[in-house]
């Protein structure tokens, strides 16, 4: 019977971020003390005033269908918040609301590409670029980088990548999985270059801005060169602990933003009713919790640093931003232990699962196969169990 699937979903991977998860489940579902460090999921709750607002705004009767762009009321406060923390001028007409920011990237592929169409990703990349990309029969083109310069690419490099088939540029910053930040003069320079080609957009997708340990957050859209190139990608998710709200948004161009509209109308219309009354109050009321979360995630990355630096062969680096750690765990490549060999960070994923019941994700599925992804959403009891049980594993290894 799958021969009958289409091509397209045949050809599509599976989220491996989603698939450790599940692995991770099915194990502890078997008695296993399992901790997962895989899903990219502040372990905070939502903040209070936020799920007050929810609640009401459901005795109000927000229970109906939404405007498919979102409520204007939303939109509104969306636009100033961009203004206020972004430097970007966008009318509510420019904005989208989106069940959560990976919709707002399927939206903009669907909307703007045609097969061959060629989208420079900055690697490593969030799990679903590259498969969102070719879904809507674009051509992902990779430009890599390394652990030694914090995983950044340069201006060079992506004069270089562009061609006459480029449709547009998309990477995070801060980013998913390296939690590499990328400075308001290096975004400069970038823009700088993709401003050459008027014709070459960019989808910067921000979506853990609030998650930023260094200077203040910068938007590669507001810079005058590629204003009018510039999607902004942003959600409710990881700055204010609301993954299970499903609550994203874009501001751009409005030939772009309409044509999102467009196919969104045709796909999930508009977000839930009485999320988005909350998300006005997440943007617009107290903002202590999202820093408070923000300064606790600091103090795990430097615990978790520091335990890594514990561990022989793992190369480490000192992210600014997200919640994520990306070890250089490539020295453990051709070992074994029993009936399990280290061949690349697929195998070291499943035997650190196996063999210390914790979850992560191999970096292969990031387009950087010598890395693994640890998420430091976690208590510090067991992000330090965690690293105790890893650094055990890993001493069997010869």
């Amino acid at each position: 019977m799958e021969k009958q699937l289409s091509e397209r979903v045949r050809e599509m991977s599976e989220s491996a971020t989603i698939k450790m998860a599940q692995l991770a489940r099915d194990l502890k579902a078997k008695g296993k003390d399992v901790i997962s460090l895989s899903l990219g999921e502040p372990d905070f709750d939502t903040p209070t005033h936020i799920k007050e607002a929810a609640k009401i705004a459901l005795d109000h009767g927000y229970t109906k269908y939404t405007p498919v762009p979102g409520l204007m009321e939303l939109r509104e406060a969306i636009a100033k918040k961009f203004k206020r923390e972004n430097g970007l001028d966008f009318k509510p007409g420019q904005i989208v609301v989106s069940n959560g920011a990976k919709q707002c990237i399927y939206n903009l592929c669907m909307a703007l590409l045609d097969p061959g169409d060629e989208v420079i990703i900055f690697t490593p990349y969030w799990v679903s670029y590259a498969d969102i990309v070719k879904l809507a029969g674009g051509v992902p083109v990779f430009i890599n980088s390394s652990i030694e310069n914090d995983f950044k690419v340069s201006p060079q490099e992506v004069k270089d990548a562009l061609s006459a088939k480029t449709k547009a540029v998309l990477f995070s910053s801060p980013c998913n999985p390296t939690g590499t930040v990328y400075t308001a003069e290096e975004l400069e320079a970038i823009a700088e270059v993709i401003g050459e080609r008027k014709e070459v957009l960019i989808f910067s997708d921000e979506i853990y801005e609030h998650i930023n340990f260094g200077g203040p957050h910068a938007s590669i859209g507001s810079f005058e060169v590629v204003k009018d190139q510039t999607v902004t990608i942003n959600g409710f998710s990881k700055g204010y602990s609301m993954t299970g709200w499903r609550l994203g948004y874009m501001g751009g161009p409005e030939w772009i933003t309409s044509a999102c509209a467009k196919i969104q109308g045709q796909v999930t219309s508009g977000a839930n009713s009485f999320g988005q009354k909350a998300a006005i109050d997440a943007l617009e009321g107290d903002q202590k919790p999202t820093e408070d979360m923000k300064q606790a995630f600091e103090q795990r990355k430097q615990l978790v640093r520091s335990l890594l630096q514990d561990i022989p062969g793992v190369k480490i680096n000192d992210p600014q931003g997200a919640f994520y750690l990306f070890p250089d765990v490539s020295a453990y490549f051709g070992t074994s232990y029993g009936n399990y060999t280290i061949e690349n960070s697929e195998d070291f994923a499943e035997y650190i699962l196996q063999e210390a019941l914790v979850g992560v994700v191999g970096g292969s599925a990031f387009g950087a196969d010598d890395c693994i992804r640890i998420s430091y959403a976690a208590s510090e009891s067991e992000l330090k169990e965690c690293l105790r049980r890893i650094k055990e594993a890993l001493a069997k290894l010869k």
